[in-house]
């Protein structure tokens, strides 16, 4: 797949891009921006979500080559977060002072980190655990800041988009990619299969994106919510099909969003799609948006 620095960036930035995309693409989602509407969103837009995905394709490609067949230490950490910074404000220059994707540079980053460092064709655990194994190392040239995440993280002990990191993206390698797969092989299709991903985030991860917007009480409705549609077997049963349209009337309603929920959804695609090209598997290109 790639066999120098320059190779590797190019092809882990445009997957890392294109995953940004089709987690923005994918429709409906409950309580986020999508191809119908923003959400729970005032200021972002469909269009505002693939300008910035566009926009961070360098920081990701600079992120790879930076990281290419190097190993996890403080220094690359250090480099990795360095990169991480300018392309925010690479994002918040396209999007006009939006935030649209910090959360996406965080996992997305790493994992792009993650896959430089290893040979091409590694599996989705093996670059999420060295991805974790760097994200471990802290970044000393942080600046000093209160984040809307770290707030929440005090307030309710959650561990958050570090902790999930740290662990080596537990949500993304035990729930997300095993239920997007177990989807594929029952037949359903891929934006459904999605759908359902992302209903299993939901389902199990403490979004600090529902807990900042709406507290423990959205938190709690969203999880019970997102259960209770798998349990009617998915999104793609008629049963489930209505109960992600009631998730999303709830969300709305409390004015919260499952943003976290949604970066790694884009982390768990980015994953799937380095799998599927390791195995030369091709990847649907329906759109995500189909009437159902």
């Amino acid at each position: 797949m790639w066999h120098t620095a320059a190779a590797c960036s190019e092809y882990l930035a445009q997957r890392a891009v294109a995953a940004l995309i089709e987690e923005a693409e994918l429709t409906p989602k409950p309580g986020l921006v999508d191809k119908q509407n923003a959400g729970a969103h005032t200021d972002l837009h469909f269009e505002l979500m693939i300008r910035s995905a566009h926009a961070l394709r360098s920081t990701f490609a600079n992120i790879a080559r930076a990281a290419f067949q190097r190993t996890p230490s403080q220094i690359l950490r250090e480099e990795i977060a360095e990169i991480g910074r300018h392309g925010e404000t690479i994002m918040l220059e396209a999007t006009g002072g939006t935030n649209t994707h910090k959360g996406a540079i965080w996992a997305v980053g790493l994992l792009t980190a993650g896959a430089a460092m290893l040979p091409p064709g590694a599996s989705p655990c093996d670059i999420a655990r060295t991805a974790g194994e760097l994200a471990r190392y802290p970044d000393r040239y942080a600046p000093d800041q209160r984040t809307n995440g770290a707030r929440v993280q005090l307030r309710y002990g959650v561990t958050g988009a570090k902790g999930e990191a740290q662990q080596g993206f537990p949500h993304v390698t035990i729930i997300a990619l095993p239920t997007l797969h177990q989807a594929r092989k029952q037949g359903i299709p891929e934006h459904l299969a999605r759908l359902d991903a992302l209903v299993a985030l939901i389902a199990h991860l403490d979004d600090t994106c529902l807990l900042h917007r709406g507290g423990m009480a959205a938190l709690r409705t969203a999880k019970e919510m997102a259960k209770e549609i798998a349990a009617l077997g998915g999104v793609s049963t008629a049963a489930g099909w209505k109960a992600l349209h009631r998730l999303d009337r709830a969300l709305l309603e409390r004015n919260a969003s499952p943003g976290g929920s949604a970066d790694l959804l884009a982390a768990t695609l980015f994953l799937d799609r380095l799998h599927r090209d390791a195995d030369g598997l091709p990847v649907s290109n329906e759109t995500v948006a189909a009437n159902v």
